[in-house]
């Protein structure tokens, strides 16, 4: 079938018109082949199985490259149920948990692409294969706390809750913010197009990641680790959780025979601890918060 966009709708998706979409049919990014199962769902997103591609959420993206919906193409029609079979109900999630300030995360979003677009393209620090994209928005203490993922940073993000008023916070301030996994050095934003908030950076430049769904994965890990008080330690934790993740994305070692002298040691380097919570001169040059 030849694909071309109509306004709106779905491209190469029954000629535009989403309401030929059979409520099984699964759906293909035709940026990065990612595959919408009605029947799964959709993890990252909080989508329960059973919902039909049509009945996603608006503000839905792929969750493998933030790619928008009108973006992914028919992969096959699935199968509706027989006229005499009483249709099941479509379970249509609510767009947000209750509370939490989508339009102030949907800003956060569009700021830091804008910076991508006008500010960060062709920049050494900037990993290509990576989009923007907020994470695992909660309610915690009053306040949402979640993940940002940008080609260039993964920061963990404070949003103040309906009782704060940081309208004072002095960008570039920073404070200790308490985890039962630890404490954690937060740095002061306030962007006008977004308002105030806090930001810990955790990885900075972002060349460990070679997709969108392997960046945000570790974004939902970093998450739920802040909350495993088996992970505490003295001193702040961002470099900590960091070094954690990279151990566990590290291939195993092979078994080498030694048979040659072992090389000098190389100069020492600086910890991950020193260059990330030092911050050498390019990651002070990039819009991280």
């Amino acid at each position: 079938m030849t694909a071309f966009a109509v306004p709106g709708r779905f491209e190469g998706s029954y000629l535009g018109d989403a309401s030929r979409i059979s409520a099984t049919a699964r759906m293909e990014c035709k940026i990065c082949w990612h595959v919408y199962d009605p029947a799964e769902g959709c993890e990252l997103w909080q989508v329960p199985a059973g919902t039909a591609f049509a009945a996603l959420p608006d503000d839905w993206r792929c969750p493998v490259c933030d790619g928008a919906r009108d973006q992914f193409m028919t992969l096959d029609v699935g199968a509706d149920p027989a006229p005499d079979t009483p249709a099941r109900p479509v379970a249509i999630p609510p767009a947000a948990p209750p509370g939490l300030p989508v339009e102030t995360i949907r800003r956060l979003e569009r700021a830091f692409r804008e910076i991508h677009t006008a500010q960060m393209r062709g920049v050494p620090i900037v990993n290509d294969a990576l989009a923007v994209k907020a994470v695992g928005f909660r309610a915690w203490e009053g306040r949402w706390l979640g993940a940002l993922v940008t080609p260039w940073f993964l920061n963990l993000v404070l949003l103040p809750g309906a009782e704060d008023d940081w309208s004072g916070l002095i960008p570039g301030a920073k404070e200790l913010v308490e985890f039962p996994s630890g404490r954690y050095e937060y740095v002061h934003a306030l962007r006008k197009d977004v308002g105030p908030y806090k930001a810990c950076s955790l990885f900075s430049p972002m060349f460990e990641f070679t997709t969108m769904l392997h960046a945000t994965e570790t974004a939902s890990a970093a998450l739920v680790a802040l909350f495993d008080p088996a992970n505490r330690e003295d001193g702040t934790r961002s470099a900590e959780i960091r070094r954690l993740r990279e151990a566990e994305l590290a291939p195993p070692p092979e078994a080498v025979e030694t048979v040659e002298p072992a090389p000098a040691p190389e100069p020492p380097r600086p910890s991950r601890r020193a260059l990330l919570l030092g911050m050498g001169a390019t990651e002070r040059d990039a819009p991280d918060a």
